[in-house]
């Protein structure tokens, strides 16, 4: 069961308010792709990348069943750079480096072998590349995601619109679903957000947990209390890649599942927050990831007798 995720694989460096990195890989395909294949693989990468990007990455992520045929090597650039500096609630940052370099010319192109996926995933990029991966498809997936933010709802509304009418399952955070619908209330937004296109919205809220809507259904997961949280970056995009990993491994994208999908894609950005960038992601094992999720099912379960 393969899933085609595009977006970006970069070089960050991170500042909060526990500690700080140097240079250190990132890029929102990455983190879907290290969460993802813990659940489902063939992972079949489409992104570009620099003469600087290591090469024992793209091999360490092909020995876990990432495909890394659509992933286009620049050879006179740089990979994209990104530097942060998070405030004291983890919440808030400020960017201060964003060098596009090779994604200033990013087209992507869908392999042949990629041809047939039955899941994509749309990391964040912008609208009009997402909407030409979209039709360079021949068969239409059975599960579409994509992910945004406010960015591209300041720069390029008119084109996130359109890509909007094309897609299953959006994700966004509170503040740009208020900014996308222009409603306060989030159920209002989600309301409103469906009426664009896709038939399913989730509303990430960090560490207050993540809404589920469809129709007239809403699914509220909560976070997991975590003692230490080292760095947010990534969080979102490694919900992703446990969410569409375990949508894809179970076949099933009925709005039941997603419930359980969306506890698994939680689980995932808990450990991700642990260490700086992908690092805890690319030591965690199968049983700790068993062991996390039982934690969240501990967590919402509960009997209560009422009088």
């Amino acid at each position: 069961m393969s899933v085609i995720v595009v977006g970006t694989m970069a070089f960050d460096a991170i500042e909060t308010p526990f500690g700080k990195s140097d240079k250190i890989i990132g890029g929102s395909a990455t983190y879907v792709a290290y969460a993802a294949s813990n659940f489902v693989q063939p992972i079949q990468q489409i992104s570009i990348v620099g003469n600087d990007f290591p090469a024992e990455e793209l091999e360490h992520l092909q020995q876990l069943g990432v495909a890394t045929e659509g992933v286009e090597i620049v050879p006179d650039k740089k990979s994209f750079f990104w530097s942060g500096r998070y405030h004291m609630d983890m919440n808030t940052r400020d960017t201060l480096v964003t060098d596009l370099n090779v994604l200033a010319d990013f087209n992507p192109q869908v392999p042949d072998s990629y041809q047939g996926a039955e899941f994509l995933m749309l990391g964040n990029l912008m609208p009009r590349l997402q909407k030409s991966v979209i039709e360079q498809l021949k068969t239409r997936p059975k599960l579409i995601v994509l992910d945004t933010m406010n960015f591209w709802m300041e720069s390029a509304m008119d084109d996130l619109k359109e890509v909007l009418t094309m897609v299953d399952v959006l994700m966004v955070n509170d503040s740009e679903a208020r900014q996308l619908s222009g409603e306060f209330s989030l159920v209002k937004a989600a309301k409103k957000i469906m009426g664009m296109g896709p038939r399913f919205l989730i509303i990430k809220k960090g560490e207050h947990g993540a809404l589920l809507f469809n129709e007239n259904n809403v699914f509220f997961a909560p976070a997991l209390p975590l003692e230490e949280v080292f760095d947010p970056t990534g969080a979102g995009d490694t919900f992703a890649g446990g969410f569409i990993g375990h949508l894809a491994k179970t076949k099933d994208v009925s709005f039941e599942n997603m419930k359980t999908a969306i506890i698994v894609g939680s689980a995932m950005a808990s450990f991700c927050v642990e260490k700086f960038g992908c690092q805890r992601l690319k030591e965690v094992t199968k049983e700790e990831i068993e062991t996390r999720l039982n934690e969240f099912v501990e967590l919402v379960n509960f009997d209560i007798e009422l009088a």
